[in-house]
């Protein structure tokens, strides 16, 4: 694979944001997905930035441990698998611009849904089964076709109103269960990572080092009230960069 200076600098970027990402600024992934799409090629960079989220994951999960809730994660996991399968199946074939289209409307759709439920200052969280589910298969298809569960699964958690510790630490073990999953039909179904890839990965971990060290400095300042705020904000902004990419 050559790959150019230019390529090099957006990986590196992509790779500093994605460690700030993992401790726990989140709703920031469609930007590095676009990075690395950039410095790599769509298909390429999808496999690529697997092993890196790993990395990220394991940090998340040490660091912010002691505050992750396992009733929430064997909640949603299920059903996030049962999209992954899903999206092993039809992400080769899927056309891009329904897909994004589709996953756009319907992340602003919930952002807008929770930003009503937290205008009407209700304590209430969603309790029927479909809700969850839906926003797990979901998570699942996206995850697996272009590493973007991040939305829906902010959207599920701030809706059970979880405080931000609590938060970053269930989605940590989260991501790190589902990311583990997603491995290994990246390296035999799709055949997107290889040993060049993770050559490349290598040399990418001291951007996710220097994410890491500023993302856990950004979270500590960020008031509680409004950490949940920052969250909606930030997938709002992520739905509609999906249609630019």
């Amino acid at each position: 694979m050559e790959i150019t200076t230019t390529s090099w600098i957006l990986a590196f970027f992509a790779s500093v944001i994605l460690g700030i990402s993992k401790a726990g600024l989140k709703g920031i992934a469609i930007i590095i997905v676009t990075l690395m799409a950039l410095a790599f090629g769509a298909r390429e960079s999808t496999g690529l930035i697997v092993p890196l989220l790993l990395v990220g994951d394991v940090f998340a999960v040490i660091y912010y441990n002691r505050h992750a809730q396992w009733k929430y994660i064997l909640r949603f996991l299920p059903w996030m698998i049962s999209g992954l399968l899903i999206g092993v199946l039809i992400g080769k074939n899927l056309p891009e611009k329904a897909f994004k289209i589709g996953m756009s409307g319907i992340i602003l759709a919930s952002v807008l849904l929770m930003y009503w439920w937290d205008l009407r200052k209700s304590k209430s969280v969603p309790s029927h089964w479909a809700f969850g589910g839906f926003m797990g298969v979901m998570a699942g298809i996206t995850t697996m076709i272009g590493n973007l569960a991040g939305a829906f699964s902010n959207i599920y958690f701030l809706a059970m109103r979880l405080p931000k510790n609590v938060f970053i630490g269930t989605a940590a073990w989260l991501f790190l269960i589902v990311n583990a999953i997603k491995l290994p039909f990246h390296i035999f179904v799709w055949k997107t990572i290889s040993w060049e890839t993770l050559v490349i990965d290598l040399k990418l971990i001291p951007g996710i080092l220097l994410g890491l060290f500023i993302g856990v400095r950004l979270v500590k300042i960020i008031r509680e009230s409004f950490y949940r705020k920052l969250i909606l904000i930030l997938t709002a902004i992520g739905a509609i960069l999906i249609l630019f990419r």
